[in-house]
């Protein structure tokens, strides 16, 4: 199993190149970044940065989405750091949450996404795509790689990753709800006549290591709270577009939204998040991964046993450093003799 390190690029950047230098010490293979540009610093000045400060990571966006900017202009920038750095970039896209919500656009339609994803992938590979009706290369790209990869929930979504993505981004760390989304992708992948285990599976949640004892569970629940009201967002989309009762979407991933009244992004993604009081302990404990080493260990094999080929740690709460400290010392290790897909 790899590791990845999920990180929002709050002021100083240069603190967000330190703890991604970090996770490279400690056995983490790739790095990622939120990417909303009104709510955080801009990802790819900074992916520059950590990618001249690394040696070995993957740098990536979890995730872009195909309306903040110009598709030409993100494979262009993919292009642009393999270039300098070698091919060690992955492209992670979504319809869009809090990037185009904040700035008033509502998220993409899903066809919208497939066809992004397609060309952002082409442009930076050098092959010509048809962008807004414009066929156009980047002439410039020589044995350019970006792998795509989707992040999503509902039963259309899942379905476009199995059919298109390189990778799929499952943003939870349940092993009910990832053995019935990694079902999906993989049915969908062989419906349309790909190998499933072509398609890279990722689940990226938040991870606390502590003792596990009440008192630290305790802690380590209220800083990660914030994580099921992010969930939840893309959870009352599907609600909105399938209903409460819906055979197409799993009870066990929207039950807990019925106390939901509203979300202030200005809070997103934070630990003590007051719009996520809504979130009950037992959705934190399936969603995240909280406790000891060992707690951890036990989960990520149950996962690996699922197919996911890589664990990303939101490292959104008070114990960054701890964390992945812990990680590399007793979690990665753990992992490393496991058979990959």
């Amino acid at each position: 199993m790899d590791f990845g390190l999920v990180l929002q690029t709050d002021p100083p950047g240069s603190a967000t190149v330190s703890l991604m230098r970090r996770a490279e010490r400690n056995g983490f293979t790739y790095g990622w970044t939120f990417d909303s540009p009104v709510l955080w610093q801009e990802p790819y000045v900074i992916h520059s940065r950590i990618l001249a400060h690394t040696t070995q990571l993957t740098v990536g966006p979890m995730v872009t989405n195909p309306g903040s900017r110009a598709w030409e202009v993100t494979a262009s920038t993919f292009a642009t750091l393999n270039e300098m750095y070698g091919n060690r970039t992955v492209c992670g896209i979504g319809r869009g949450d809090s990037a185009m919500r904040v700035a008033g656009r509502p998220p993409g339609t899903l066809a919208r996404l497939g066809e992004a994803m397609t060309a952002i992938r082409d442009l930076a590979e050098g092959r010509e795509a048809v962008v807004d009706g414009t066929p156009m290369r980047l002439p410039w790209v020589r044995e350019g790689r970006l792998p795509v990869w989707m992040a999503a929930y509902g039963p259309k979504a899942l379905a476009l990753a199995g059919r298109e993505a390189d990778g799929f981004i499952l943003q939870l760390a349940d092993p009910v709800l990832t053995a019935w989304m990694v079902g999906a992708v993989r049915e969908a992948a062989v419906q349309a006549g790909r190998d499933p285990s072509a398609v890279t599976i990722c689940v990226a949640a938040p991870a606390y290591v502590c003792e596990d004892t009440p008192a630290a569970l305790a802690h380590a629940r209220e800083q990660c709270r914030w994580f099921g009201g992010m969930v939840g967002n893309h959870v009352a989309d599907l609600v909105a577009r399938y209903g409460e009762h819906s055979d197409a979407v799993p009870a066990a991933l929207t039950a807990y939204i019925k106390e939901r009244e509203g979300y202030d992004y200005a809070h997103h993604g934070r630990a003590g998040n007051p719009d996520t009081a809504f979130v009950p302990d037992d959705i934190v404990d399936r969603f995240c991964l909280l406790g000891s080493e060992q707690s951890h260990v036990a989960r990520l094999r149950e996962l690996a046993q699922l197919g996911v080929d890589q664990f990303a740690l939101y490292a959104m709460h008070d114990a960054k450093e701890h964390s992945i400290d812990a990680y590399g010392t007793g979690v990665i290790p753990a992992l490393a003799d496991r058979p990959q897909r």
